[in-house]
């Protein structure tokens, strides 16, 4: 029997308990996203947020000039120390990665995790190309990530390396972008969220489908500037929303307005293009569905 996506979710909110989070990123000096965005939005929710990050920028890769060091030979050490610590996890939150052996620490926590939820953001590209820093092998690895993700949230970018769909653009038929969807379910993911998908010059759709779900799609206003880091929030804000106790659609209706939200505040600040999307004077929205939760 198909299951709804209105009524599935993927998080039981308990009042009294602050559930931890691993958000496995990156860090930015300079430029929001990545881990500047996940710590404040998912402190929103009422959660416990433990970084992992996978690699230090001086600032995000839009700018001409950006320091990157690779974390990679930190993560063992890291993520042995909190097994010396019995850390609890509820939720493995990954993203930006810096090299392929990355993925290893990542299944690492999904081994010594095995009851947490698996949130995959396979930041990979956007507009049809790769990231400056990835690699070919770095994107092949991450499609190890797919099969075990309760929630997977590409853009079309993402989706077309991950399936080896060639990218046509973010113009595409409702049916190819449920050709996409299921592709990835095929690969095992449970959920897919394919994001960022343009309907017309003032519409953007995101699609939502699961295993054994009918698709549906959420429809936003497309606003006429393109800024660094709004796929970081949406996911962010999507998972803040299902740790509040929203169901999934709703939690991709609630990512989508706040985004929205977000990017009209950005444009009244100086040096937008760069600075990456300003979401802090919004935070009050996922503040309040918490209050709204707890009644």
């Amino acid at each position: 029997m198909n299951r709804t996506l209105q009524e599935t979710h993927l998080w039981e909110r308990k009042d009294s308990y602050e559930p931890r989070i691993a958000a496995v990123h990156d860090l930015c000096g300079y430029g929001k996203c990545s881990l500047g965005v996940a710590i404040p939005v998912l402190s929103a929710a009422g959660c416990d947020v433990c970084p992992v990050p996978t690699s230090l920028f001086s600032a995000h890769t839009l700018f001409p000039t950006f320091y990157m060091h690779d974390t990679t030979d930190m993560l063992k050490p890291y993520l042995d120390a909190w097994v010396d610590e019995k850390v609890g996890i509820d939720v493995v939150y990954s993203g930006f990665l810096g090299a392929p052996e990355q993925v290893t620490s990542i299944k690492r926590l999904y081994d010594e995790y095995p009851k947490a939820l698996r949130i995959l953001d396979p930041v990979m590209g956007d507009d049809g190309c790769m990231y400056p820093t990835y690699t070919p092998e770095l994107c092949e690895a991450m499609k190890g990530l797919v099969s075990q993700a309760h929630l997977l949230l590409p853009n079309l970018t993402e989706a077309s390396i991950l399936t080896g769909v060639d990218y046509k653009g973010q113009v595409i038929s409702e049916a190819d972008a449920e050709k996409l969807i299921d592709l990835l379910l095929d690969q095992g993911a449970q959920t897919v969220v394919l994001k960022g998908i343009e309907k017309d010059e003032n519409t953007i759709i995101n699609y939502v489908k699961a295993q054994k779900s009918s698709l549906e799609r959420v429809e936003i206003e497309k606003l006429p500037y393109k800024l660094h880091g709004t796929g970081d929030l949406f996911a962010s804000a999507t998972l803040a929303a299902i740790m509040a106790g929203a169901s999934i659609l709703d939690a991709v209706r609630f990512s989508s307005r706040f985004v929205v939200d977000a990017i009209k505040l950005t444009i009244q600040q100086p040096n937008y293009e760069l600075r990456g999307v300003s979401f802090e004077l919004v935070l009050g929205e996922i503040t309040n569905l918490l209050k709204a939760k707890k009644g």
